[in-house]
C-alpha cells in the first residue's frame, strides 16, 4: 500500500527512477555493479514525456513530469550511450552513440507499442548526436564527444538522412578564457586521475551537444569538463542560424550544480512543457563504485527578456513543485521546506564497518551507510531533536559491493559499445521498503509502505503538504535489489522548524585570477549551510554554489573579462535570508561595494 495523499507534484532531485544496474570492469580491473543513467533527452510528444537516457533497457515516459515508467524495449538499440529523440516530421527520430561504424536512425509514431522502424542503418559513425527541425523543415544535426575535436554541425536530408554538405566545426574548449571548461574536481587540473591524464593530456570533454530555438536565435549548448566532477555542466553558444556563426554566451555555464548533496548537471536537454514553461533535464554525477555511476536531475529553465537562457538550481536537490499551470521559474518551484535531518542523531540496526549511520545523514550522496547484515527488518531512524512538521522524505538507496550479490552473467545481461560494461536488465529489482514518522518514538504513523508494491524507487519521495508532526523518522527494509544489506547515501527529512532564520551576513569577494575569485562571509548563527549566488548582472544571479558549514568558496567557473556580483545567503531548518550582493570585477578592477538590486 502506498499512503500518499499530497496533491502538491513535487520532486526532487535526483529524480526517482528505476535506473538500471550495469556490471562494470573500471580502471582497477575490478567489476563494480552499480546503477546508471545519463544524458537524458526530454520531449513531449502527443501529450506525453518521453525521457531517453544512456544504459537503459527501453526508455521512461510520464504525464506529468513527476512519476516515470519504464518502458521495456529491445526493438531500438537502447543500450547505446547519450540516446537522442527529438519530433521530426510528425514523429519521434531516434538516434544514439557509436564509434568506429555507422549510427543508425529509428522512427516511430507510437512509443509504448513497441513501432519502431529503422530509417537507415546510418551513414557515418558519431557520439553524442542531436537532431533539431527547423521551422521550415529543414532538419540538422550535432555531434561530438571528445577532449580534441570540436562539436560539429550539418544539414541532414530528412527522408535519407545522409549529410547535405559538408559538416561544420562549432564548438572547441577555450580554458584560457573559460573557467567552467577546466577539467578535475572544482575545476582543478591537479584532481584529475593519473590514467585520465595520460589517455586525454588533462583536456576537458566537449560533448552533449543540444539545440534549442527561442524567439528566433537558435541556443546551440554543450557540456563540459567531464562528467565525473562535480562541475560537469552546460553552457551554451548563440547564433542567427542553425550552422552560425554562433557567439559563445558569456552567461555560461547556464545548468550547474557544483554543491550540496548530488552535484553536477551537464549533458541535458532543455525543453517545454504542456503549459509552455521551460525545463532543463541533466546528468548528476556520483562516481563512487565507478566513473558513469550517474543520475538525472530536473531544473526549471527559461530565457530572460535580454534572451539569456538560465536554470534556476537555488537548493536543487531539495523539494520542488512542478505546477500544473505556467509559472515563474525563480518564485514558485520552491516550496520553502527546509532540510531537517543535517547531522542529526541517527539510530541503527546494524551497522557495516567503514559505513556508520552518520553518512546517512551528512549531504553528501557519495557517502552511505550500511546495515551488517542482509536480513529484513533493518532499520534507520532519524532523531530530529525535537517535534517539527514534516512535509517531505526523500530516501536515497545505494549500491554497496553488489558484485558478490549479483546473480551470475547470463540471458539478461547485454554487453555495452564500451565493452567492459555489461547491463543488467532483468524485468525487476524491487526497493520495498517501509517508512513512518512519529511526535514520541513510541506511536508511529505510516508515510510509505512499499511491501508487495514490486516498485523500483532508490530515489523515492514522500510528501505530505499539509504537513505532519513528528521528531522521529525511520526506514525499515524488507526487499531490496539482489537480497543485498540495506544501504542509505541520504535520509533527508524537509519541513519547518521552529525557530527562526539566520541574520543576513556580508560576503567580501575578489578575483583571484581572470577565471577565479574568492568569496568569504562571517559564519551567521544558527545557519547550517550558505547558498552562494552569482552571475553577471546584480538582478541576474543566476549561478549557484551551496555548501555546509563553511565560510568561505573559490568560484573557479567564471569567464575571463567579465564582472560578476557575489550574494550569500544563509539558510538552516526555518528558512532562508537573503544576503547583500557584492560587485566583483577584473582582478585591476575588484572591488567589495554593495549593490543593491
Amino acid at each position: 500500500m502506498i499512503d500518499n495523499p499530497s496533491t502538491q507534484r513535487v520532486v526532487c532531485n535526483p529524480v526517482n527512477l528505476a535506473y538500471a544496474f550495469q556490471d562494470f570492469k573500471g580502471l582497477t580491473g575490478k567489476r563494480r555493479v552499480t546503477r546508471e543513467a545519463a544524458d537524458p533527452s526530454v520531449v513531449l510528444y502527443r501529450g506525453t514525456y518521453y525521457l531517453f537516457v544512456s544504459m537503459t533497457p527501453g526508455f521512461f515516459y510520464s504525464d506529468d513530469l513527476v512519476t516515470w515508467k519504464l518502458h521495456r524495449s529491445d526493438a531500438f538499440p537502447a543500450y547505446d550511450y547519450a540516446p537522442d529523440v527529438r519530433e521530426v516530421d510528425g514523429a519521434l527520430i531516434i538516434s544514439a552513440s557509436r564509434r568506429g561504424k555507422p549510427s543508425p536512425f529509428y522512427r516511430t509514431e507510437d512509443p509504448l507499442s513497441d513501432d519502431f522502424e529503422q530509417v537507415t542503418p546510418g551513414t557515418f559513425a558519431f557520439w553524442d548526436p542531436n537532431l533539431f527541425q527547423d521551422d521550415d523543415d529543414r532538419t540538422y544535426f550535432y555531434w561530438g564527444c571528445g577532449p580534441r575535436k570540436p562539436i560539429q554541425g550539418v544539414e541532414l536530408d530528412r527522408t535519407t538522412y545522409e549529410r547535405v554538405g559538408p559538416a561544420v566545426p562549432l564548438i572547441a574548449s577555450d580554458t584560457d578564457r573559460r573557467g567552467w571548461e577546466r577539467n578535475g574536481e572544482n575545476n582543478d587540473p591537479s584532481s584529475i586521475p593519473l590514467p585520465m591524464k595520460i589517455a586525454f593530456g588533462g583536456r576537458p570533454f566537449i560533448e552533449g551537444a543540444w539545440m534549442t530555438k527561442n524567439d528566433g536565435r537558435y541556443y546551440l549548448q554543450y557540456a563540459a569538463p567531464g562528467t565525473e566532477a562535480n562541475v560537469y555542466a552546460d553552457g551554451y553558444y548563440v547564433g542567427d542560424g542553425p550552422l552560425g556563426p554562433f557567439d559563445y554566451s558569456p552567461d555560461s555555464p547556464f545548468s550547474a550544480k557544483p554543491g550540496g548533496f548530488i552535484t553536477g548537471a551537464g549533458h541535458g536537454s532543455t525543453f517545454q512543457d504542456k503549459h509552455g514553461n521551460w525545463w532543463h533535464a541533466a546528468t548528476m554525477r556520483i562516481s563512487v563504485n565507478q566513473m558513469f555511476e550517474r543520475r538525472v536531475g530536473l531544473f526549471p529553465a527559461g530565457f530572460d527578456a535580454d534572451g539569456v537562457l538560465f536554470c534556476n538550481q537555488n537548493f536543487a536537490d531539495y523539494p520542488m513543485v512542478i505546477p500544473d499551470r505556467p509559472f515563474d521559474p525563480w518564485t514558485e518551484a520552491f516550496p520553502g521546506w527546509m532540510l531537517l535531518s543535517y547531522r542529526k542523531p541517527v539510530t541503527e540496526s546494524s551497522t557495516s564497518v567503514g559505513h556508520g549511520p552518520e553518512l546517512a545523514v551528512d549531504e553528501d550522496i557519495r557517502t552511505w551507510w550500511v546495515a551488517g547484515t542482509d536480513a529484513p527488518g533493518e532499520s534507520l531512524t532519524v532523531d530530529l531533536g525535537a517535534p517539527v512538521t514534516v512535509h517531505a522524505v526523500q530516501l536515497n538507496l545505494a549500491e554497496n559491493d553488489l558484485q558478490q550479490w549479483k546473480p551470475s552473467p547470463g540471458r539478461d545481461e547485454y554487453t555495452s559499445a564500451l565493452g567492459s560494461k555489461r547491463a543488467i536488465s532483468a524485468i525487476s529489482h524491487p526497493t520495498e521498503y517501509v517508512l513512518e514518522a512519529s511526535a514520541d518514538g513510541e506511536q508511529w504513523t505510516t508515510l510509505w509502505d512499499g511491501r508487495g508494491s514490486g516498485l523500483d524507487s532508490p530515489h523515492n519521495t514522500v510528501t505530505r503538504e499539509a504537513g505532519t508532526t513528528a521528531r522521529f523518522v525511520r526506514a525499515t527494509a524488507h526487499s531490496l535489489p539482489f537480497g543485498a544489506p540495506f544501504a542509505v547515501s541520504g535520509f533527508r527529512v524537509f519541513g519547518f522548524g521552529d525557530g527562526s532564520a539566520p541574520e543576513p551576513v556580508t560576503a567580501t569577494a575578489s578575483r583571484l585570477e581572470a577565471r577565479s575569485a574568492a568569496v568569504s562571509w562571517p559564519a551567521a548563527p544558527g545557519a547550517n549551510g550558505y547558498n552562494v549566488r552569482y552571475g553577471r548582472d546584480p538582478q541576474k544571479l543566476y549561478h549557484s554554489w551551496l555548501v555546509y558549514e563553511q565560510t568561505e568558496l573559490t568560484l573557479t567557473a567564471l569567464n575571463a573579462g567579465e564582472d560578476y556580483w557575489v550574494a550569500v545567503d544563509e539558510f538552516n531548518e526555518n528558512g532562508v535570508t537573503p544576503g547583500e550582493t557584492v560587485a566583483l570585477g577584473p582582478p585591476e578592477r575588484s572591488t567589495h561595494a554593495i549593490v543593491n538590486p
